[in-house]
């Protein structure tokens, strides 16, 4: 008997959907929770799926939505994300430059409003087109582009103008 591999293969795409997870909610646990959440919602609503249709790109949506339902309904949740994320950034120590220049750019990032976040998320860590990060966001392409340009302006100015970053880290001396 012959197997066939199915054409909806969720566990390749793991990967995709925990970083994207961890980039909107800024928690590992709560990333966890909410890629879960979106398989759930994606296996109840498989027959939706087109057949030969992007797998990826449909998962990516229907975790996109799972995250702005969970923001409509607990607010509280998301102050509580924020307070985590702001004891996680206080609490590490940068022993070396190299950690602690990485400790700006997430910082950078982190700071970024959650559109553009996750725009710059799904087209530079994520490495969808611009058509596939916009209908994974349910937005049209020329809205995307620009949350992605004021995003890249935003990160620009930071790090031109050490002043405007967010946080409390910042490489004295060094190489940099």
């Amino acid at each position: 008997m012959k197997t066939r591999r199915s054409s909806f293969d969720v566990f390749a795409q793991l990967g995709s959907l925990r970083r994207y997870a961890r980039s909107l909610t800024r928690n590992d646990a709560d990333a966890e929770d909410l890629v879960h959440d979106a398989l759930v919602r994606a296996y109840e609503r498989r027959s939706g799926f087109r057949s030969g249709g992007n797998l990826r790109g449909w998962l990516l949506s229907i975790l996109h939505n799972t995250f702005i339902d969970r923001m409509r309904s607990a607010r509280a949740e998301q102050q509580r994300i924020d307070a985590a994320a702001q004891l996680a950034d206080a609490s590490m120590e940068a022993p070396q430059e190299h950690s602690a220049r990485l400790a700006q750019v997430r910082e950078n990032f982190l700071a970024l409003p959650e559109e553009q976040r996750a725009a710059i998320h799904l087209v530079a860590i994520e490495g969808l087109a611009y058509q596939e990060a916009a209908d994974a966001l349910g937005i049209p392409v020329g809205t995307l582009m620009s949350r992605l340009g004021r995003a890249r302006a935003a990160l620009r100015e930071m790090e031109e103008n050490p002043s405007s970053r967010p946080g409390h880290l910042r490489i004295v001396g060094g190489t940099s």
